[in-house]
């Protein structure tokens, strides 16, 4: 009777230990399953938030565009705003412009301006302008400079440069948010500067 307890607590004894060590390995399982988690959403954290800024600077650069075409009739060489937003227009859009729909704008703006000037709106030429040069450009500058930190360093020149160009037209900077429209405006700026600025700090770390 005796000989068959101690059996069984040495059968107990070694389930127990058993199952110490299985708790020690989904403990380590755990732990790597956070980790690689953690690595995961840092780098999904990222690619978003570039994503994200490309988008938002891309709006920017549209809404300072009509804004200029409409209301805002500024000096400065807002016509760099063209390549700004081709340089950064996020690749969605930029294959949908680039492809068959982007052709069709294209003509259909071209024959409008060659065969009915008078009903070819002004605020249009801007638009139709980036239209014909996304369709057109060579496949160097669409995809080549595009991807890379060439593409990347242009927006930020072109950023720097309106911004200058603004605050020295408002007469400084607290000017600039305090003259009519002139926060919409110095905020839309401000704006095309962060997606180039954080894609060269992601791109020299």
């Amino acid at each position: 009777m005796s000989r068959m307890e101690y059996l069984a607590m040495k059968t107990d004894m070694s389930d127990f230990e058993q199952i110490g060590t299985d708790l020690n390995e989904l403990g380590f399982a755990a732990r790597n399953l956070a980790m690689h988690a953690f690595n995961l959403t840092g780098g999904l954290g990222v690619g978003f938030g570039t994503a994200f800024l490309q988008w938002l600077a891309s709006i920017a650069a549209i809404y300072l565009l009509v804004l200029d075409r409409t209301n805002w009739r500024t000096n400065m060489l807002t016509s760099l705003l063209i390549p700004y937003i081709f340089l950064s227009l996020p690749s969605l859009l930029f294959s949908i412009f680039r492809g068959e729909i982007g052709m069709w704008i294209a003509f259909v703006a071209v024959v409008l301006r060659l065969f009915f000037p008078r009903h070819f709106p002004d605020w249009l030429e801007m638009p139709g302008s980036l239209i014909l040069l996304l369709v057109v450009a060579p496949s160097f500058f669409a995809y080549t400079v595009r991807d890379t930190i060439i593409g990347v360093i242009i927006c930020l020149i072109i950023g720097c440069y309106l911004l200058q160009e603004h605050i020295r037209a408002s007469g400084g900077f607290r000017n600039s948010f305090t003259q009519s429209n002139g926060i919409s405006n110095t905020v839309g700026i401000l704006l095309l500067l962060v997606y180039p600025a954080w894609r060269c700090v992601l791109s020299f770390l």
